[in-house]
Formats: structure tokens, C-alpha cells, sequence
């Protein structure tokens, strides 16, 4: 067991239903609540059990799927008799430019994100926490529609749609005992996320002969150096167009690190014990001050963005994907 502020059993005795546990994010805070006592439901993956000792069901469904998430939360309530905690966390997200955007596209992320926090919540709280006087939902938004980003118009619409629901299920359920929150992670190193948000990124782990080369000019044409002062032992660091998104995100954050899952997931716990009884209504930015520095975490600037199509375009035809294309889970719909 970790060391940490929280009592090792602080959340036995609660069954959570996660969604989007089996990756990511949302599979740290499933570890992480099974590691703090609480039993768990998730989508897929079952080897979190094995981990941690705590029974861990799979329930398989779409939450873009009405019925099927029924049946789901049914399957939940045989096997534990109970349900205190929903976490919504399943989520579509490509980066691609407004221009690009398919409306197919478009809907499937605004389905997956907002019609499925809806859906899932809507459910639970009829068949559940109505009745029983009290329940937690957290939902996992994002930070970009804050201010406005490059290649999230999609994402950014559609957490929207998430924080406004956070609002107005904490006012309508309130009186019902049941406190909703939210999640805003930033930019974490951990996760494969960023990675595919990366718009510098390869499809391939080998790049071709000049996919270097090119991928290097992109960055040139899409990056500006910048001063920023630093808390570790070269005060004053200076970026230059040789430095890695990574690198360049990390130096633009305050706390000048990329966040962890055990960051979410911690928060996440936080707010489901009853220490954080009397928050509801509240989304939690969990990004070591990211979005007030840049909005925009694929470090592109607005006048760069015709270039760096165009430089796409280029990279492309050695190999190099700039641009993500919908995640296979999308890309059928």
C-alpha cells in the first residue's frame, strides 16, 4: 500500500461503477478505489482483481447504448446488492481541425462524452440513488473549451456539455442526498492520451529515412522560443525549436511537470469521501495550473495552423502521420 494522507479502508464496504475503467485515467481511479476497500464495476479488463484483492465486475455496454447500460447496471446491483459511486469517464478524442471535422466525427465524440455521462447518470439515479437517499457521481471533463483550443473543437463542445450537467445534477439531485462533481485533468505523462494528442506524433515506431527531418520542420514552424522561470537549479531555462512537445508543455505548466494518473485518481478518491461531503456542483482542475498559461495543450499557435497542414501533408507522404485519425472505437460509427 502507498503512503498517503487517506485511511486504507476509506472506502470499504462502496461499490463504484466506472466507466471507461479498463484504460487510462479512469482504470488508475479504478486501482486506486479497490486499493482504498471499494468494490468496482467496470467496461473491460478484469486483471485489476488480481492487483488488488477486491472483486472488480465487467459490464460490458455501450454508454451511447440506453438499454444495454440498463442491463448493465442491473448486472451490477445482483452482483453487489448495492451501488454508491459513478464515475463517468468513458471518452472519444482525435485531434482534428474545425475545417476537417466530419459531422460523423462530431457526433460520435459529443455521443460518447455527453449523451453517455447522461445516459449512465440518468440511469443510476432512477434505478439507485433516488431511492436510497444519497450517492456520488464524478464526471471526467477537460480543459481546452475554457478558453478555446486548436484541433478540440469536438472534445471541447463536448465537455462542455459535461461541466453544464455536473451543475445541474448537483442543483436537481441534491435534495435526493446525491453530490455531483467533476474532474479536469491536464496534460498527464502516464497515459497514452497524450500521446495520440500529441499532433507531432508517428504512426510508426520506426520513421522512415527523412520523417525526422520533416517532423523537425513542423515543429520549427509551429513553435516560438520562450522564457519561463523554473524551481529546479537552472532558474531561467530558454526553449529552443529542437524541443519536444513534451518538453515545451511541461516548461509552459506552473508546477513545470506533467501530472500522473495517481493525480486524477487521488482527486477523484478525495471527492468521494465523506471529508468532501458538503462539495457538489464543483468541477476539480486537476493540471498543475496548465490552462491558465496555455489554453491549447497540442502546443500549436492559431497563425501556425495553415502551415502546419500543409507540413502534414508533407510528412505524410514519408511516413509520418501528423494528424490522428478517429480511434478505431470511432471510426464505424
Amino acid at each position: 500500500m502507498e503512503t498517503t494522507s487517506f485511511r486504507t479502508s476509506c472506502l470499504a464496504s462502496k461499490v463504484a461503477l466506472i466507466t471507461g475503467g479498463g484504460s487510462g485515467i479512469c482504470k488508475a481511479i479504478t486501482r486506486k478505489f479497490m486499493q482504498y476497500g471499494c468494490d468496482t464495476a467496470i467496461l473491460s479488463r478484469d486483471e485489476l482483481q488480481h492487483e488488488t484483492g477486491r472483486r472488480c465486475l465487467v459490464a460490458a455496454a455501450d454508454v451511447r447504448d440506453y438499454d444495454a447500460v440498463s442491463r448493465a447496471v442491473d448486472k451490477v446491483l445482483t452482483e453487489y446488492g448495492q451501488l454508491d459511486i459513478l464515475v463517468n469517464g468513458a471518452a472519444g478524442n482525435f485531434l482534428c481541425p474545425l475545417e476537417k471535422l466530419t459531422y460523423k466525427g462530431f457526433k460520435a465524440v459529443m455521443e460518447i462524452d455527453a449523451h453517455g455521462t447522461f445516459i449512465v447518470s440518468h440511469i443510476v439515479f432512477k434505478k439507485v440513488f433516488k431511492y436510497r437517499g444519497n450517492g456520488i457521481i464524478l464526471n471526467i471533463s477537460m480543459t481546452p473549451h475554457y478558453t478555446g483550443a486548436l484541433l478540440q473543437t469536438h472534445a471541447g463542445a463536448a465537455k462542455a456539455a459535461v461541466d453544464a450537467m455536473t451543475k445541474h445534477m448537483a442543483v436537481e439531485w441534491g435534495p435526493y442526498g446525491v453530490r455531483v462533481n467533476g474532474i479536469a485533468p491536464g496534460p498527464i505523462g502516464d497515459t497514452v492520451g497524450l500521446d495520440r494528442l500529441n499532433p507531432f506524433q508517428s504512426n510508426t515506431m520506426k520513421k522512415p529515412t527523412g520523417a525526422l527531418e520533416v517532423q523537425n520542420k513542423v515543429n520549427n514552424l509551429t513553435t516560438t522560443k520562450f522564457t519561463t522561470h523554473t524551481t529546479n537549479h537552472n532558474p531561467t531555462n530558454e526553449t529552443d525549436n529542437s524541443a519536444s512537445p513534451a518538453e515545451m508543455m511541461r516548461m509552459l505548466i506552473p508546477l513545470q511537470r506533467l501530472g500522473r494518473t495517481d493525480d486524477v485518481a487521488h482527486s477523484a478518491l478525495f471527492l468521494c469521501l465523506p471529508e468532501a461531503s458538503f462539495i457538489t456542483g464543483a468541477t476539480l482542475v486537476v493540471d498543475g495550473g496548465q490552462w491558465l498559461t496555455c489554453c491549447n495543450f497540442t502546443v500549436l499557435e492559431p497563425r501556425s495552423m495553415s502551415k502546419w497542414i500543409n507540413s502534414a501533408k508533407e510528412a505524410q507522404k514519408s511516413g509520418v502521420k501528423m494528424l490522428s485519425s478517429v480511434p478505431p472505437t470511432l471510426s464505424k460509427l
